[in-house]
């Protein structure tokens, strides 16, 4: 399953584009009403449309429909903004709309965003950069949409329908429970290896001078440590990637803080040796991967 970070790679939506689609937002505000009434016309237009649209639920289609617009150019493009247009399609699908005219209304936003920008906008290469940006961000809302008639397709071949939904939604919740919580432990972790740090420094000020300074660096190593382990699992509720360097590096930190303990301890050469070939290896390992990355930066 893609997250949106897949998507923004895969479609080469840039963090200028969020900024260009997020500068048109007063624009698409005050022509709200406009693009309400232009996309209702045309929908009006279709037979097919008609017979699921009516003067009941007009309202409530139409309040959804212009907040679905603004979020175009909200700035905010992650994986809880990918989950809303997934609910959208699923809408679509229960509503008995075909994926032909998901694809014909998104040609009408599409021209009438375009007409908007080409009515509003005389520079030229603004105007461009302007176009583009909106391209990218309804193709991406068309994929994620027509990814909802695609998983329809496939229920069929399911005994249960309901249960493979439910199944599906309720592990999606757990998945995300699950790293919620983890954060919440690290930030708790965190909060002891501050404490830990503290009565390091405590050691110094006994006069355990050489303890003392190790085992607060060593302290320090953890913390910078969780850090980067809580900002990896923040990325990655909002959408990034798995990035593997930094559980090398975690491993490596902790092998440091490990030769630091061991220097205090006064152990054989023997254990140092190993720890310090251990460590040896894995800055080696930390090397191929970050080279391999760079070399291919979506593996």
């Amino acid at each position: 399953m893609f997250t949106m970070q897949n998507l923004r790679e895969h479609y080469r939506f840039t963090d200028e584009d969020t900024e260009r689609l997020l500068s048109l937002q007063p624009l698409a505000e005050e022509n709200l009403e406009r693009f309400s009434r232009e996309f209702y016309d045309y929908l009006y237009s279709l037979p097919e449309t008609t017979k699921i649209l009516n003067s009941s639920n007009r309202p409530r289609l139409s309040e959804m429909h212009n907040n679905w617009f603004m979020l175009l150019f909200a700035g905010i493009y992650d994986n809880h903004y990918m989950n809303h247009l997934t609910r959208i399609g699923h809408a679509h699908v229960r509503a008995g709309l075909s994926v032909h005219f998901v694809n014909a209304s998104m040609n009408q936003v599409r021209r009438f965003t375009l007409a908007l920008i080409d009515e509003n906008y005389s520079d030229r290469e603004e105007r461009r950069f302007l176009r583009e940006a909106v391209e990218k961000i309804l193709d991406m809302n068309l994929d994620v949409m027509s990814t909802s008639y695609r998983e329809e397709e496939m229920k069929k071949v399911f005994v249960s329908r309901k249960v493979e939904s439910f199944l599906i939604k309720a592990t999606e919740r757990f998945t995300y429970g699950l790293n919620l919580a983890l954060v919440l432990a690290l930030a708790g972790v965190s909060l002891s290896v501050v404490t830990l740090f503290v009565w390091d420094i405590l050691h110094i000020f006994k006069g355990d001078m050489e303890k003392g300074i190790l085992s607060a660096l060593g302290s320090l190593l953890i913390l910078w440590m969780m850090i980067e382990l809580m900002d990896n699992e923040i990325k990655n509720l909002k959408g990034g990637k798995f990035n593997i360097l930094v559980f090398i590096g975690v491993i490596i930190v902790a092998m440091i803080r490990e030769i630091l303990i061991s220097t205090l301890r006064h152990d054989d050469l023997t254990t140092q040796a190993f720890l310090a070939g251990t460590l040896l290896i894995l800055g080696v390992v930390y090397y191929l991967v970050s080279l391999a990355q760079k070399e291919h930066p979506k593996v």
